[in-house]
């Protein structure tokens, strides 16, 4: 198992330390491209949420970010230094009264986005996994092209 970490003052204009973190792991650890927005766009979500919401824009707190990388999958961890929250019992955003708020969807955002999503510490600390693609997957995709024509790929 291989692991990198690294760890960001609460400043909002450290999401770009963290998209050079997910460049830099997907280039490293030869990281799909099938998953790799899914894995940019749920991180920098924690990673904000963790800012902003945790650490509530407290340049003296910090945000941990880690990332393994196993045969089969890559979790990245975010831990802030905030006072945690309820992630049971969050609103749906996708409820006719919720629909017009402006926040309330990057926890909806990033569960629908990672293979699976674990909170510990009382919302502290978010475990994000995604699942690599295996050899197998990638010989049926390479099969499910017929006759220079994309044919859907049975999963």
């Amino acid at each position: 198992m291989k692991q990198v970490k690294i760890q960001i003052p609460s400043l909002v204009e450290n999401i770009r330390v963290v998209e050079s973190f997910i460049d830099n792991s997907k280039d490293t650890f030869h990281i799909d491209d099938d998953i790799y927005g899914n894995i940019m766009v749920a991180v920098t979500e924690a990673v904000n949420n963790a800012i902003r919401h945790g650490n509530k824009f407290d340049k003296d707190k910090n945000v941990l970010l880690s990332l393994q990388v196993q045969d089969d999958r890559v979790t990245f961890e975010i831990e802030d230094e905030g006072a945690g929250f309820d992630y049971d019992n969050l609103l749906d955003p996708t409820a006719p009264e919720n629909i017009e708020n402006p926040g309330g969807r990057g926890i909806f955002l990033i569960r629908h986005l990672a293979d699976e999503v674990e909170f510990n510490k009382d919302g502290r600390h978010v475990q994000l996994t995604f699942l690599l693609p295996t050899a197998s997957d990638e010989d049926e995709e390479r099969h499910s092209t017929i006759n220079g024509a994309e044919a859907p790929a049975a999963r």
